[in-house]
């Protein structure tokens, strides 16, 4: 369980109101705990007996899932494929630690394990699957060499196109996604728990839909490639291995449940409640964030300021989704952070007020931060240490901007992952 405290060890424990600010964020995280949310989901959907059930947990979240669903379910077998291992209470299990966020040899090997797992499963059988976000890279079956994958994988990062967007080139590239897990389960049942981590919690987003139907054709897929103008950026390869992925007619899927069972909108209520008791005056403003970071950023400092004309002080205002960014230098950073440091120069004077934005997987970009937080103060101590926002905007360096003023929120590895939250507060 997430503690206020986990939220303090950095310069937040310094501002006034640091520590509401750090049990919002413990209520919202703590909603969304992957092994709380699957006991919740078993003690209203009991899996049925008489019959042998393996599981089978992929993602970030996917050791928390599954401690908590062995706990409750006798398993004859179990496979954990993650990011972050960590230590299970039961056996038989095996555990892989895939890549991320561009998929590897250990991405390889767990896609190669799956198939391996899948192939003992028989019609009487139940399948339970536990699927986070993550798994997409974690695990793969790739059509292509995975050089070519790797290769189509940062070239989609780099240009800032949306998870949905990478995700449905993955699951026309890739043997278990987009419905194919569920088609290697040899007639099996096959019920899958979800952790969204996609804008409007869409199934065959989720990981890339290993047990779900897809409804993109291979035409979605090529109009991806050519919005972001990467024909020249990568193999011609990737082009002629693109096929066709299970659609929501194929038999396969008269066997398959999906069900999300905790999501972005879950920790956003959470926190709203939670800030409510406390005493601030709420807005939610926005469910499906999504857009380039840096132009994010600048349009919620803006809402902030204009809520100052009309809300009573102490407000806040919650907005949660995914931003992106189009990577143009070369420094370090992640959406959050890079979200929050464009909003710098438009909060600059304006008193008691604070911006932060937080991975709810606690992993921001390639960094060791979930993100960062600003208020009106920022700007002039940063440019008293001979800091810019603007000049680290252009180097999409705002994890050297914050780290030298001490505005890095850092939790390490949440074990959830259900998106990111910006929240704004007026004291």
């Amino acid at each position: 369980m997430f503690s206020p405290e986990r939220f303090l060890a950095n310069a937040l424990h310094t501002h006034s109101g640091g520590y509401k600010v750090a049990q919002i964020l413990a209520h919202a995280f703590n909603a969304v705990e992957p092994g709380a949310a699957v006991k919740k989901y078993l003690r209203g959907n009991p899996i049925p007996h008489g019959r042998r059930t393996f599981a089978l947990a992929l993602g970030k979240a996917a050791c928390a899932m599954m401690d908590a669903f062995a706990d409750e379910v006798s398993l004859a077998d179990g496979l954990v494929i993650t990011k972050h291992a960590s230590s299970l209470t039961f056996e038989p299990a095996t555990v892989i630690e895939g890549n991320h966020p561009i998929p590897g040899s250990a991405s390889l090997q767990a896609g190669s394990v799956a198939i391996k797992f899948l192939s003992q499963l028989t019609r009487d059988d139940l399948l339970v699957c536990l699927i986070s976000g993550g798994g997409s890279a974690l695990m793969t079956a790739p059509l292509i060499p995975l050089e070519d994958l790797q290769t189509l994988t940062a070239a989609l990062l780099a240009c800032g196109a949306r998870i949905d967007e990478i995700n449905t080139l993955r699951r026309h590239l890739d043997k278990l996604k987009g419905g194919g897990l569920a088609g290697l389960a040899n007639g099996a049942q096959v019920i899958s728990l979800l952790l969204s981590d996609v804008v409007g919690d869409s199934l065959e987003a989720i990981a890339s839909g290993p047990t779900v139907p897809d409804a993109t054709t291979l035409a979605d897929a090529i109009s991806i490639i050519e919005k972001y103008d990467l024909r020249n950026n990568i193999s011609d390869s990737i082009i002629h291995a693109l096929t066709e992925t299970l659609k929501p007619n194929d038999s396969i899927f008269e066997k398959v449940q999906n069900t999300v069972i905790a999501s972005n909108s879950i920790a956003l209520q959470a926190a709203q409640t939670q800030a409510e008791l406390l005493g601030f005056q709420t807005k939610l403003i926005e469910r499906d964030l999504q857009g380039q970071a840096g132009a994010l950023g600048m349009q919620l400092a803006a809402q902030l300021k204009d809520s100052l004309q009309f809300m009573q002080r102490p407000f806040c205002l919650l907005a949660g989704g995914e931003a992106t960014v189009k990577i143009k230098g070369s420094g370090k950073g992640g959406r959050n952070q890079e979200l929050a440091l464009a909003a710098v120069d438009s909060l600059a004077g304006l008193q008691e007020v604070m911006l932060l934005s937080i991975a709810t997987d606690g992993e921001d970009g390639p960094t060791d931060a979930a993100g960062a937080f600003i208020t009106g103060e920022t700007a002039q101590n940063a440019e008293s240490l001979g800091l810019y926002a603007a000049d680290y905007l252009l180097n999409n360096d705002a994890y050297s901007y914050f780290e030298k003023i001490d505005h890095l929120i850092k939790t390490g590895p949440s074990g959830t992952n259900v998106n990111d939250l910006v929240i704004c507060f007026a004291f």
